[in-house]
């Protein structure tokens, strides 16, 4: 079987530098960008960073840019199925192999668009670093570096729409830029240009994005008839709110086809929403889960007890410490819990999983003090997460930045509760809880531990 490629050479203008090449930028942001092509005539193209050594940007590149995006799932109450192939990624590249490449970028007048998905963890400023070490640098950094050169070329500056889901992600993105300027002597030059000629807008994002479709690739590249590595899933749902100048609608205008982008002067609402339900959901959900033996988010929702423990967690918990209507709140929250049956989606919790400890200070923290702050008393759900989470990263399947994978192994309850540098507030009064949690977890199983908080 002959690998997918394309038959003639991309004519579109790359418009866009992401960084990432994982599933997610690509079942949501390219997604929206290749319809833009092709059914509003924008052309533009996506060149690809790998933010990470190790990474698939060579797969990406082996086909030219080129992915079939399976989307999946109940639309107004109906099964809906959609396939195509996402032509908008015109270059694809390892920055560390390639660090030039990267850099000839910001000399190019036609780039305007800098989009980002590094995780929570990648938004962050580290003190000591230098001046063109890209290599040691964070992703801040990196772009920092990279602006100077757009700056010193005479270029205008960027719209930049990072994804990660952090609070104020633009602003904090841009903070630690400048941060970085300041330390690198780029001068007050740069640092007006940074502000001036630049957007950093604050976005949330939410789409269900479950990635290569391990149990299926062999037969859809049969139905494809090509071979494709780097086929992706979705679900059908999709929304991304930017906070931002409206005026800039214009420049990458979603909306003239009918997406689901919203552009508003606070984002902060939705994302609240979204970070402490859906994805609150999942992260509190998913280190007991797989502990369980469960190995998906359909699995979990079909256990009665995780489904239970995942819809206390949210409803009695987490709802609780939102300002915002309730009514609303429940109809989003049911929503999320269809979304997560949805029947096509096989969303592998181990993929969930990932550097767990930033996304549980993000997405669960925020509601499980919230909760305490409210009435005074520890969510029983909330905090068995917690303990959960240190559980699982007892075990070898743990997946994070090595110093987060060593130290969650190897420290006791409560050198992990008292780590502030990883929760941004000392938990050791939590202690008392998470070990008893933490006891039952290791001695009946994480299900039936589970069962006893229910009862």
């Amino acid at each position: 079987m002959e690998l997918l490629k394309r038959k003639e050479k991309s004519s579109l203008t790359t418009k866009v530098l992401q960084f990432g090449e994982g599933n997610f930028l690509r079942g949501f942001v390219d997604w929206m960008i290749d319809r833009l092509n092709k059914e509003y005539d924008w052309n533009g193209g996506v060149a690809v960073v790998q933010p990470l050594p190790g990474g698939i940007t060579n797969l990406i590149s082996d086909q030219d840019g080129l992915y079939h995006l399976y989307l999946r799932g109940l639309l107004n109450g109906k099964r809906e199925e959609e396939t195509r192939v996402v032509e908008c990624i015109t270059d694809a590249f390892n920055p560390y192999e390639e660090t030039e490449r990267f850099f000839d970028y910001a000399k190019k007048p036609e780039l305007r668009f800098i989009v980002s998905n590094t995780t929570e963890a990648g938004i962050e400023y580290k003190s000591g670093g230098k001046d063109g070490d890209f290599v040691n640098s964070t992703f801040p950094g990196r772009l920092a570096m990279f602006m100077k050169k757009r700056y010193d070329a005479g270029l205008p500056g960027f719209i930049i729409l990072p994804c990660e889901l952090i609070d104020k992600n633009g602003d904090r993105l841009k903070e630690c830029v400048l941060k970085y300027a300041g330390d690198w002597n780029y001068g007050s030059g740069f640092a007006e240009w940074v502000n001036s000629e630049n957007y950093f807008t604050n976005t949330l994002v939410d789409r269900i994005v479950t990635g290569y479709p391990r149990d299926r690739a062999e037969e859809m590249c049969r139905e494809y008839g090509v071979l494709d590595n780097v086929i992706d899933t979705a679900e059908i749902f999709h929304l991304w709110v930017i906070e931002g100048d409206k005026k800039l609608a214009g420049e990458m205008p979603f909306h003239k086809i009918g997406l689901n982008v919203i552009w508003t002067d606070d984002v902060t609402p939705y994302k609240k929403r979204k970070v402490r339900i859906l994805n609150g959901a999942h992260t509190m959900m998913v280190p007991a889960a797989y502990l369980a033996g469960i190995r998906t988010v359909r699995e979990a929702m079909d256990n009665e007890i995780v489904f239970e423990f995942m819809r206390r967690g949210i409803f009695d918990e987490v709802i609780p410490t939102i300002d915002m209507d309730k009514e609303e709140l429940i109809s989003f929250a049911n929503d999320v819990t269809e979304r997560f049956k949805n029947p096509f989606i096989e969303h592998y919790l181990i993929s969930i999983a990932l550097n767990s400890v930033s996304k549980f200070k993000v997405r669960v923290l925020p509601s499980l003090w919230g909760y305490i702050e409210k009435t005074g008393r520890e969510p029983k759900c909330l905090v068995f997460s917690l303990a959960a989470l240190i559980a699982f990263y007892k075990t070898d399947d743990a997946n994070d930045s090595a110093d987060v994978t060593e130290f969650m192994k190897n420290a006791d309850i409560g050198e992990i509760l008292a780590k502030t540098e990883y929760w941004d507030r000392d938990l050791s009064m939590l202690k008392e809880s998470v070990e008893k949690y933490f006891g039952q977890i290791n001695a009946a199983g994480a299900l039936k531990a589970m069962e006893e908080l229910l009862a």
